[in-house]
C-alpha cells in the first residue's frame, strides 16, 4: 500500500516518521520526504503484511495532519528513480528537488535539513516550522 501526502510544515513530517517508528503493526517499505517551496511531500509505502485495520488507522492519520497529493511528472519521475534505486543525489541533480529522506524512517535527516536551511536563510520559513 503506498500513500503520498501533501503536509505543510516540517512539524507535520516528523509527526509521520515519529508514527512510523513508534508503529510496530506497520511494516515499511520506505519513506520519502521531498521539501518545496510550499510544503513537504511525504510518500510511504507499507508492506503488504500490514493488517488492513493498521492501513486504515495510518490513513485516517495521514488524513488528519495532511492531504492527499497527486504528483506532477517531475515529482513521480523523482520518487520512481528513488524507488528503482538512485542516488538521491543524483535525483535531486536530475530533477530539481530537494529530496530530504529516502528509506528508513529517520526523524534526524528532516531535523538536520531544517536546522540547516533555516541557518542558511536567517529565519525560519513557515513551511520549516
Amino acid at each position: 500500500m503506498e500513500y503520498i501526502y501533501y503536509l505543510s510544515n516540517a512539524s507535520l513530517s516528523l509527526r509521520v516518521v515519529e508514527r512510523l517508528l513508534c508503529a510496530t503493526q506497520l511494516p515499511v517499505e520506505f519513506i520519502t520526504v521531498i521539501h518545496q517551496i510550499n510544503g513537504w511531500i511525504v510518500k510511504v509505502k507499507l508492506h503488504e503484511s500490514a493488517t488492513v485495520r493498521s492501513q486504515q488507522n495510518f490513513l485516517a492519520f495521514l488524513n488528519e495532519i495532511g492531504t492527499p497529493y497527486e504528483p506532477g511528472f517531475r515529482i513521480r519521475m523523482a520518487l520512481w528513480g528513488l524507488e528503482m534505486g538512485q542516488s538521491a543525489v543524483d535525483v535531486m541533480r536530475r530533477y530539481q528537488v530537494a529530496v530530504v529522506s529516502h528509506g528508513k524512517p529517520d526523524r534526524v535527516e528532516i531535523e538536520e535539513f531544517r536546522e540547516q536551511f533555516v541557518t542558511g536563510l536567517g529565519y525560519c520559513p513557515e513551511t520549516l516550522a
